[in-house]
């Protein structure tokens, strides 16, 4: 997961960034069967952003805005801790909404 913070730390906030970060997540989930929920949970938060905006004009505050609520939630999470934080986090992880 630090991997993925440090990745997306460095990133643009607009579009290609998110979409890109799809394909990340993807081979996350593949190469690690116990983040599997994690990553499809931040896979359809960031997929229901980029349907909102794909085609679409994305104005920089609401980029930045959802750049900033998706790094702060990477950084929150924790992998290696105990099982019923990670529920928690994934329960707090479930109500981030980056659309406006």
């Amino acid at each position: 997961m630090n991997e993925l913070y440090s990745w997306l730390s460095g990133q643009h906030p607009g579009l290609a960034t998110f979409k890109t970060l799809q394909l990340k997540l993807s081979k996350l989930a593949a190469d690690h069967p116990d983040q599997r929920a994690m990553c499809r949970l931040l896979n359809g938060i960031v997929g229901s952003y980029i349907a909102e905006f794909d085609e679409a004009p994305l104005p920089s505050t609401i980029a930045d805005r959802a750049y900033r609520r998706l790094l702060q939630s990477l950084a929150e999470l924790d992998v290696a801790a105990d099982p019923a934080k990670q529920f928690g986090d994934l329960n707090r992880l479930a109500e981030l909404d980056l659309t406006p």
